[in-house]
């Protein structure tokens, strides 16, 4: 019987936007726990007590919240829509520029409405707010980079801002005590 001859892909063949989730989750999972500390293991515990199911959304949650919520969650799933089909589809055509344009406004209409998002830490910022600063620098550094042409920074920017400030910033929104974390789970 022959072997298998499955050649495995070393991380440094990957595909960039996929080093860079890599990278970005990682780098994430260690600030949390640099941020949380002993509080972390006692979190976790807790959140594994807790009789959590999935369900369907519940959107009257969404409808009963508040007007910048509505827009952060309505301009952040516009992005991660237009973001999908801008990472798979040819780019430097005429659609590739103007959906990336509708990127960039939902993207700076997302960071810019989570800065008014403040109920979760007694109105004051919190450590996902790092990713809003990091979002409203690195966006316009990109625009910058593709009008002078650089494709390679830009392409590094965008897709660094994709999975930072979509991916990572969207998978602390399902967090207990979140609204989408009540949207799709009772307890």
């Amino acid at each position: 019987m022959a072997e298998s001859t499955i050649k495995r892909k070393s991380i440094a063949e990957w595909p960039h936007a996929l080093r860079m989730a890599l990278v970005s989750i990682t780098l994430t999972a260690a600030l949390v726990a640099i941020a949380f500390g002993d509080r972390l293991d006692d979190y976790l515990a807790a959140v594994g007590e807790l009789d959590i199911r999935p369900r369907l959304p519940e959107l009257g949650l969404i409808a009963a919240a508040e007007p910048v919520i509505q827009m952060h969650l309505l301009a952040a799933l516009t992005a991660l829509a237009i973001g999908i089909v801008l990472l798979i589809g040819v780019k430097g055509t005429a659609a590739h520029r103007a959906l990336g344009w509708g990127w960039v406004a939902a993207m700076g209409v997302t960071a810019i409405s989570s800065l008014f998002i403040r109920e979760l830490n007694g109105g004051a910022f919190s450590f996902i707010h790092l990713l809003t600063g990091w979002t409203i620098v690195i966006l316009p550094m990109a625009v910058f980079m593709a009008r002078r042409h650089n494709v390679r920074a830009h392409s590094r920017m965008m897709t660094g801002v994709f999975v930072g400030g979509l991916i990572v910033a969207g998978l602390f929104a399902f967090m207990p005590g979140r609204l989408l974390f009540s949207v799709f789970f009772a307890m």
